[in-house]
């Protein structure tokens, strides 16, 4: 094949002038393996060399091309030698700053020397200053005309100028006039949706003309930006609208309850479901008794009554003759599912198995035996439900906790562990972290949603309070009054590194603290480093009312239920997340008795930890959150580090980008209805060989 005829997406960046094998492997840092990937490497901003700026209109922290003529330059002596030239023109003086200079340049910068200078203009001693600007010297009287486009600035690697970048970007561009680039958009869809080609776009973007709106572009707000945008988004949604056609192409066992055990269990409840899990519990039993597997994501704030709703599916499916399976990320929420199932479901006659990476080596052999032969109807555990050498002898529902702790291709694996007789599990992902509505557009779109918008009667609302840390004499002695009325109180440590040693010694060092502070109240200690036996037997102790005040890294952030607790302490909250904080806060105001939340920060605070907590004083409504924690944090943490790698985007955004989500949702409908063919080549050009993509 001739390379007139090879198109970009296989064309090696060797193929451009200057990259030999040192260059590609730098390239290759930036994920740049053709000429393709190169037109898709974005400036990260610009710079605008086009115009000349006098000096009287130059703004602090801005860069400018400026010209004039040099009024005086010396070598100053001051807390650090630099050579100091004052630049003038009609209309005022600037100075330019140089730390490092050799005996040739100060020789060449002589009084009455014209210059162009670029650089950033910031206040220094002498006014408006520029360090170490770029500059040339201008002869005659005819100087180099400017930059007649805006100079891209790229995302880089160690060893790569950005002349380099500019060249490679230059010179990637220049083959699409020999080379074609696949417009996969159709022209119908593309006028539809008022998008440019994506040529017409690339080109603009990497030299964008003089009179572009640069305050446009640098916020990424360019409609040739978001064309590009779009069809990143698309991809990504059709990847999983595939995965979900894939799913739905498979077979799961027809579950239906049975009516009679469903009033007995309902009969032993202590109290009346609310008509929000009325009706999610019905829209998830009409998934179970579909032949295709179900998967369907349920949200609920904190408190509203999730455990309840899978109680009810988990009952389906054994009164179906199916076993079950309950997944929590830590061993805490998973002792506190096994705690809550076995109350509600053992006076039914139903055995609970129990599976932990903690287990001796004789328990978990025991445990093993009683999955493979059935005896074991419901199984609640922690990842280790997953390995490799546990065996169902027939699972029905998998009932996953949290799923923001795992990635998409996780909950798809667990589809194999399942798989008998040709059929799949269904599968029912909860979170008590609400998934803000663009995230679960774009991360969740191989799923149905289903949201618990109620709260049990009886709940009360949490009043949250702000304090320094100087004054915390003075929230201690508030954690005295409220044990000495009887109720029970929370005091949280949080470490900026994440290390379960350095936690406990915190919760420790703390714990000590207090005790000797409230001589005669019973401290109880929680942290990651105990062993389970310990934590059980603490929590237990906590939720007996023989502990007053428990002192606990986050590991309590889910899954401990206290009506008595009425007050929670969290000591420099700044270092936690919108989410983490809201799922803390939701331990308390469990119980009748007005709760409160102590935010008890750390000075100085940065301008983000004050806007969390103020968000966090304002808002009790968990979905208010989620949507204010992505805006200030971004995908990637508020979906958790497993779920990043899943919702990594180039070029778009989803917080930016959101109001494009409605266009891409459309579009890949009209794709798959009309140009399926399209489908594959659009994901694979955005999201290559990714393994969440494949067939699991």
């Amino acid at each position: 094949m001739s390379t007139a005829v090879i198109s970009l997406e296989r064309l090696p960046v060797t193929v451009l002038k200057g990259v030999g094998p040192k260059l590609a492997a730098k390239l290759d840092k930036l994920g740049l393996h053709t000429v393709q990937d190169v037109l898709f490497h974005l400036p990260a901003r610009y710079l605008d060399r086009t115009r000349v700026t006098p000096l009287a209109a130059l703004q602090p922290n801005t860069s400018a091309v400026i010209e004039g003529e040099i009024r005086a330059c010396d070598i100053v002596y001051a807390r650090r030698r630099s050579l100091v030239c004052r630049l003038q023109d009609g209309t005022g003086t600037v100075t330019l700053r140089f730390f490092h200079f050799s005996a040739a340049q100060k020789d060449k910068l002589l009084v009455g020397t014209r210059l162009r200078c670029f650089g950033e203009a910031r206040r220094g001693a002498s006014g408006l200053e520029f360090y170490h600007p770029e500059y040339e010297v201008l002869d005659g009287d005819t100087p180099r005309p400017l930059e007649a486009r805006l100079t891209p600035v790229y995302p880089a690697t160690e060893g790569l100028t950005q002349p380099r970048m500019r060249a490679l970007a230059t010179q990637a561009i220049g083959c699409l006039d020999q080379h074609p680039l696949t417009e996969l958009l159709p022209e119908s869809l593309r006028r539809e949706l008022h998008q440019v080609s994506l040529v017409e776009a690339l080109r603009y973007l990497h030299a964008p003309p003089s009179d572009a709106r640069v305050e446009q572009l640098l916020a990424g707000e360019h409609p040739y930006q978001r064309r590009l945008a779009f069809e990143e988004l698309l991809a990504h949604h059709l990847s999983l609208l595939l995965l979900r056609r894939q799913t739905q192409a498979e077979r799961a066992p027809q579950l239906r309850p049975d009516p009679d055990v469903m009033r007995r269990f309902l009969q032993g409840l202590p109290f009346t479901p609310t008509g929000a899990q009325e009706r999610v519990s019905a829209e998830i039993a009409a998934d179970l008794t579909q032949s295709t597997p179900m998967l369907r994501l349920l949200q609920g704030d904190v408190g509203s009554g999730k455990t309840l709703v899978a109680a009810l599916a988990a009952l389906t499916a054994v009164t179906s003759g199916f076993q079950v399976a309950i997944m929590a990320p830590t061993e805490i929420l998973a002792e506190q599912h096994r705690h809550n199932f076995g109350a509600w479901l053992e006076p039914l006659g139903i055995q609970l198995g129990w599976l932990t990476g903690r287990l001796s080596a004789g328990r978990r052999r025991q445990e093993l035996e009683q999955l493979a032969s059935g005896a074991a109807q419901v199984a609640v555990g922690t990842h280790a439900l997953f390995q490799e050498d546990v065996i169902f002898a027939r699972l029905g529902l998998i009932i996953i906790d949290e799923q923001h702790r795992f990635g998409v291709h996780q909950r798809l694996s667990l589809r194999q562990k399942g798989a008998h007789d040709g059929l799949r599990p269904h599968q029912l992902i909860m979170t008590a972290t609400p998934i803000p509505r663009t995230l679960a557009m774009s991360a969740y779109a191989d799923l149905d949603s289903s949201v618990i918008d109620e709260l049990p009667p009886g709940r009360t609302p949490v009043t949250t309070v702000v304090i320094s840390q100087q004054r915390r004499d003075q929230v201690v002695a508030r954690v005295r009054e409220a044990c000495a009325q009887g109720r029970q109180a929370y005091w949280v440590c949080t470490l900026i590194e994440e290390s379960e040693t350095l936690a406990a010694q915190a919760a420790e060092v703390t714990a000590e603290s207090l005790r000797e502070t409230l001589g005669g109240l019973k401290v109880g200690l929680v942290h990651g480093r105990l062993k389970g036996k310990e934590k059980e037997a603490t929590m237990k102790a906590f939720k007996d009312g023989a502990i007053d005040l428990l002192v606990a890294t986050t590991v309590i952030e889910v899954g401990v239920d206290v009506p008595n607790a009425s007050l929670m302490i969290i000591e420099n909250p700044e270092r936690l997340g919108l989410a983490q904080l809201h799922q803390l806060r939701g331990r308390v105001g469990r119980g009748a008795a007005a709760s409160h939340c102590v935010l008890l920060y750390g000075s100085p605070l940065s301008r983000h930890g004050r806007e969390r907590l103020r968000i966090m004083r304002e808002h009790s409504d968990g979905f208010v959150i989620a949507e204010e924690d992505l805006r200030l944090r971004g995908p990637g943490e508020v979906l958790g580090t497993r779920q990043t790698g899943d919702l990594q985007f180039k070029i778009a955004d989803v917080v930016r980008d959101s109001d494009l989500l409605p266009q891409v949702q459309h579009g890949a409908q009209r794709l798959l209805r009309e140009h399926p063919e399209l489908c594959q080549n659009i994901i694979h050009r955005w999201l290559g060989d990714n393994p969440r993509y494949l067939q699991v």
